[in-house]
């Protein structure tokens, strides 16, 4: 384990869990999942849609303290409550108190916390409202401002309000946060991300295995496409 890390270890307690055949225990990741352990300070999770990306990660913030549609431990608003009760059934060790920040981001829900961040006037998200920029400017703009050294940082999909441009910009703050002593846990489908030098990648599709960038199928997929569009295009065009 890496002691430096905020979180080291995250245990499913399967021995309080009354019946797997229900949501989201017969989810497949979930249903075979044990134990994770975090040994580098950027850890992604990819997998298809519908694999659980989002349930799992959304339940690691939950059991963190931090409000399920996003934000602080402070942020405590609920728009509507849809998460699972997959969080009361999570534990996590080497969980230090010692971080400086904490912050859930979810594209889903950012919305909200934006909307929650200019009702209670809360300082320290820039000079502008995030309500006044476009989404991938709101959500550079409160990266830039809200996330410190030293913190614990959970996204779920980051990249769906931002550029390719705008996705290499979260990279190189990433890697500057990271030196500056922080650690991020990011649910992803996005290639530029997955391809962060000192992160580790794990698969959803194979019961969180760690996998290597060229073999994802985010990687293999978009390679393909880029490499050949128009071969592409008349395959999905004329497949009948």
């Amino acid at each position: 384990m890496n002691s430096k890390l905020f979180l080291n270890e995250i245990i499913l307690k399967r021995d309080e869990i009354k019946d797997f055949n229900n949501y989201p225990f017969n989810i497949k990741c979930i249903h075979n999942f044990e134990k994770l352990i975090l040994d580098t300070p950027v850890t992604f999770i990819i997998g298809e849609n519908g694999t659980g990306k989002s349930t799992f990660i959304e339940a690691l913030a939950i059991t963190c303290g931090l409000n399920p549609e996003g934000g602080t431990q402070n942020f405590m608003f609920s728009t509507r409550e849809s998460h699972s009760d997959l969080h009361e059934y999570l534990k996590i060790n080497h969980f230090q108190n010692k971080c400086k920040t904490k912050f859930f981001l979810r594209a889903e829900s950012f919305y909200n916390v934006a909307t929650e961040i200019e009702k209670l006037g809360v300082r320290g998200y820039g000079d502008r409202s995030l309500h006044s920029c476009s989404h991938g400017e709101s959500f550079i703009q409160l990266i830039q401002n809200r996330f410190t050294e030293n913190g614990l940082y959970i996204l779920d999909e980051p990249e769906a309000a931002l550029s390719p441009g705008r996705q290499m910009s979260l990279l190189y703050m990433i890697n500057e946060l990271v030196k500056n002593g922080s650690q991020f846990i990011i649910a992803t489908h996005s290639p530029i991300l997955i391809s962060y030098v000192n992160g580790k990648i794990l698969n959803l599709d194979d019961n969180f295995n760690e996998i290597k960038y060229e073999d994802t199928e985010i990687y293999k997929t978009y390679k393909m496409y880029i490499d050949n569009p128009y071969i592409m295009q008349e395959k999905l065009f004329n497949d009948d």
